[in-house]
């Protein structure tokens, strides 16, 4: 009697147990998924990747910053060295100082140009005064020797001074017409010796830049990802020196087959689930779609081929979250996208956004 007991016990036991895996089951698969209209992918969180690099050729004297350490923007990472520079800096200095007195020089040779043109040009009114005084008395002794009251001999020599004034005249204004070019020439020597100051001043600034470019900041905040140089070593112009990541650009690429590509579209909303920190939920949105897929049978002939296709997305995380929490971003932490296949549908429990405080 207890062994038959026994077994009809361990039958109803097992009754129940079916029934338990078959309300389960059902449950399952009568819409009891937690994921149910949603689609996921695969993906890691990237950064946009920021090469901290020489302007020019040269030999770094520091770097900073060590790998994995956080900067911020405008803070310096590393340090060139500017000695060969600040002796270019100095020359070119030297000359600038040489050009401004060159255009003083030339200021000074015009003053003195337009002081003898003024000369001249008083030389032209005493010849052209003596002119007509000569002119004068010639016509005097003219009219006098036909009453004989003056000699042939006063009249010829009254009438070669009138000459002899007139040619003085057209030779003054002669000299007066070269001093205007010699006037031209000196404002053409100011406009040289300030075209000289411009390319020296351009020349220092370029120099100035230089060694102020010698001094190699971060562009954004980001973390540093490695020091691809180190102090001592000679690089040449573009070479890198550090590799950031902007801390700023931070998304996840993964990927989603044909049926579901097709119906997400830019700007649709994306929860990110990391391994690392399976609590949080951190809110996203579509950003990218592409429009080529990137895994492509040789022939796509029939539909279960084409179903293959998966294109990549690429799910932003918000600049302002980013800022708030931007000391625990990292990048390459693996996770999973997930997407809702209709925008109406509430977003399940465990999808909902939870962040660190």
């Amino acid at each position: 009697m207890d062994g038959q007991r026994n077994r009809w016990v361990l039958i109803a036991a097992g009754a129940v147990a079916l029934v338990v895996l078959g309300v389960a089951g059902w449950r399952w698969f009568s819409g009891g998924d937690v994921n149910a209209g949603l689609v996921s992918g695969n993906g890691r969180i990237e950064a946009v990747e920021i090469d901290i690099a020489a302007k020019t050729a040269g030999r770094i004297k520091d770097i900073l910053v060590r790998e994995g350490e956080f900067v911020t923007a405008g803070q310096v990472v590393a340090t060139m060295d500017t000695e060969i520079l600040e002796a270019q800096a100095r020359e070119a200095a030297a000359y600038l100082q040489q050009a401004h007195n060159a255009v003083t020089t030339a200021h000074s040779n015009l003053a003195q140009r337009e002081s003898e043109k003024m000369a001249l040009l008083a030389a032209v009114k005493q010849r052209e005064a003596e002119l007509v005084k000569a002119r004068q008395h010639a016509r005097r002794t003219a009219e006098l020797i036909t009453t004989g009251a003056v000699a042939q001999q006063e009249a010829d020599d009254n009438q070669a001074q009138f000459a002899s004034a007139e040619a003085a005249l057209h030779a003054a204004r002669a000299q007066a017409a070269a001093g205007d070019s010699t006037i031209v020439a000196a404002r053409n020597q100011i406009a040289s010796a300030q075209s000289a100051v411009e390319a020296a001043r351009a020349n220092v600034e370029r120099l100035r830049a230089e060694i102020r470019d010698s001094t190699l900041k971060s562009p954004r905040d980001g973390r540093v990802q490695y020091r691809v140089a180190q102090p001592g070593e000679v690089v040449g112009a573009g070479g890198r020196i550090v590799s950031l990541v902007d801390l700023s650009d931070v998304y996840m690429t993964f990927f989603l087959p044909t049926s579901a590509a097709g119906k997400v579209a830019l700007g649709t909303e994306v929860r990110l689930v990391l391994d690392a920190a399976p609590q949080y939920v951190i809110p996203a949105t579509a950003s990218f779609i592409a429009d080529v897929a990137q895994f492509t049978p040789k022939t796509v002939e029939t539909a279960s081929e084409r179903e293959k296709l998966m294109f990549r997305v690429k799910a932003q995380i918000p600049a302002e979250l980013l800022k708030k929490h931007i000391t625990r971003v990292k990048t390459g932490l693996p996770g999973v996208a997930y997407l809702r296949l209709d925008p109406t549908t509430p977003w399940p429990e465990h999808l909902r956004v939870k962040l660190p405080q």
